[in-house]
């Protein structure tokens, strides 16, 4: 089945703006490699901006596919945070890692109200799945879903500087640490709460 040229130009801008970075590649490169003529890829993207978003909006859909198969995929809330860091861990592992896209294309593109736009809504859209899992384990106390929501983030933004994957585990260890706790205290908080009614 043929790829539609949309998904060809958006496939070829999409790897080059993550492993080169945004600005440093131009749109005559875009059109070079991914074999379309300029008027192709205009009508497609009416501008570089539009192209960046579309990209960006494309990676923001892949991920949160993703983490949603983890939730599928794993019953218990602890196992399901466990699965997102060890899959974020995969994903470091690898030498054209760079760290998260949507922060990369702030800092270069942060002027872009459409770019900023895509990126936000992405890391509400994670932060939105930790609530999820937060929610199915009944945790009643603190901010659970923004301790992990953080550690995450954290992780992402340490191994693109650091180069070292290891981090993302450190990660999940401090993201278990922080849920198990916050287990303990809902409990202890119920607890204390049917004593006071008795």
């Amino acid at each position: 089945m043929k790829v539609p040229i949309s998904d060809q130009i958006l496939t070829i801008a999409g790897a080059l703006f993550y492993s080169e970075g945004i600005r440093a590649v131009g749109i005559d490169r875009i059109i070079d490699e991914a074999k379309v003529a300029k008027a192709t890829l205009y009508r497609h993207f009416p501008s570089k901006d539009h192209l960046v978003a579309a990209y960006l909006q494309h990676r923001h859909d892949r991920v949160i596919r993703s983490l949603h198969e983890v939730l599928e995929r794993a019953a218990r809330p602890r196992d399901q945070i466990k699965l997102i860091f060890e899959q974020l861990h995969e994903k470091a592992d690898s030498p054209e890692f760079r760290g998260c896209a949507f922060a990369l294309a702030v800092a270069e593109h942060g002027d872009s109200e459409r770019v900023v736009s895509v990126a936000r809504t992405h890391k509400k859209a994670v932060g939105d799945i930790f609530r999820i899992i937060v929610l199915k384990a009944d945790i009643t106390t603190g901010q659970t879903a923004a301790h992990l929501s953080f550690l995450y983030e954290g992780a992402l933004a340490t191994v693109a500087v650091g180069r070292d994957p290891q981090a993302v585990l450190v990660a999940r260890d401090c993201a278990l640490l922080a849920f198990d706790a916050a287990i303990s205290s809902t409990i202890a908080f119920e607890r204390a709460d049917h004593g006071k009614d008795n």
